[in-house]
């Protein structure tokens, strides 16, 4: 690429920082100089209002590497939230993850720089849904998937991420011979798989899904082993069960990048959203991918534009939470931090 009739030194830096970032591997929807134009130009204002950016690893390339600070899964994000000294987080991911911001940091303005980043998993279930399932089971603990609502998070006893689910739930069924588990079906029943436990009778599920997990096929599992011959395959835990019986190994997206740097393949296939792919070959470029994802819609609603457009015009996206609500749904989070640990 040629970028010789560039003039502008703070430019030409901006575009040799991305460039030595590996940014200029992967097709982006404009060209290099536009993009380091718009990063250069986020930077300097997230810096001027003492803000942070919190990125999640389904966000593109440019997020993550030209404008993030805190770059993660969502219990990365969540812990690392809680020690930011800034005075404003701006969150790319979807709106729970900022709404999670929020309840850990009230004193904060929190910012998601999109009106469309919601979750199908977070609209599944209601504050209303969980409250009758705690009547149709009384004294059960309510263990929370992370992707809900401040509402549903403050009606439930703890919260786990896809990182920390499995150790968190050995630990109440230390206490306890039966859990509800909300909103992912699938997740719930790959989890009551690993832990040799039945659903509907040791742990209650809801009927909740991600659209992005939700319609992968197994059966083509079985046709990249065959085109990539040690092809390993690393599945979400929020896929449904056929495709985590036909991976190589279930985890969150922290679980999977850690497996990748751990071993030496001759293949990964990276079944979840898109941006993880996009993330782990720009991370490990001698590395082999093989693409078999979906995007987040959601997710992908976040583009720089919008980062910089709230920067110059923060209010109409600012995320609040109401004191009460945040007050529980704190206990749940913390709770989970501390089971985690």
């Amino acid at each position: 690429m040629d970028f010789k009739g560039l003039m502008n030194p703070a430019l030409n830096e901006e575009i040799k920082r991305l460039i030595a970032l590996g940014l200029h591997r992967r097709c982006v929807d404009e060209d290099l100089p536009r993009v380091a134009g718009l990063t250069l130009e986020i930077n300097r204002l997230k810096r001027e209002r003492n803000a942070v950016i919190c990125a999640h690893v389904y966000q593109t390339p440019e997020i993550i590497l030209g404008v993030g600070d805190l770059t993660g899964d969502s219990y990365k994000l969540a812990a690392d939230c809680r020690k930011t000294a800034a005075d404003t987080i701006i969150f790319c991911g979807v709106h729970f993850m900022a709404e999670t911001a929020k309840i850990l940091n009230p004193s904060k303005k929190v910012y998601v720089p999109s009106g469309n980043a919601g979750c199908s998993l977070s609209e599944a279930i209601t504050a209303t849904d969980v409250r009758k399932l705690k009547a149709g089971h009384p004294g059960l603990p309510v263990v929370t998937y992370i992707n809900t609502s401040a509402e549903v998070k403050a009606e439930s006893d703890c919260i786990v991420t896809s990182a920390n689910a499995e150790k968190i739930l050995r630990r109440m069924y230390e206490a306890h011979d039966k859990v509800i588990f909300i909103p992912d079906r699938f997740m719930g029943a790959n989890l009551a798989k690993t832990l040799g436990k039945t659903p509907g009778r040791d742990i209650i599920l809801w009927n909740g899904t991600c659209i992005v997990h939700e319609k992968f096929n197994a059966g083509l599992i079985d046709i990249y082993r065959r085109r990539y011959p040690g092809l390993v395959a690393l599945a979400h835990a929020e896929c449904p069960s056929e495709i985590i019986a036909a991976a190589d190994f279930m985890g969150g997206t922290g679980d999977m990048m850690r497996y990748i740097g751990n071993t030496d393949a001759a293949a990964y296939l990276l079944v979840t959203e898109c941006g993880f792919g996009e993330l782990a070959r720009l991370k490990f470029p001698n590395k082999n991918f093989v693409a078999m994802c979906r995007l987040c819609p959601y997710m992908k609603s976040i583009t720089l534009n919008s980062v910089l457009a709230l920067l110059t015009d923060p209010a109409p996206q600012e995320v609040t939470v109401p004191e009460d609500i945040a007050a529980s749904a704190r206990v749940s989070i913390e709770k989970m931090f501390e089971l985690a640990a």
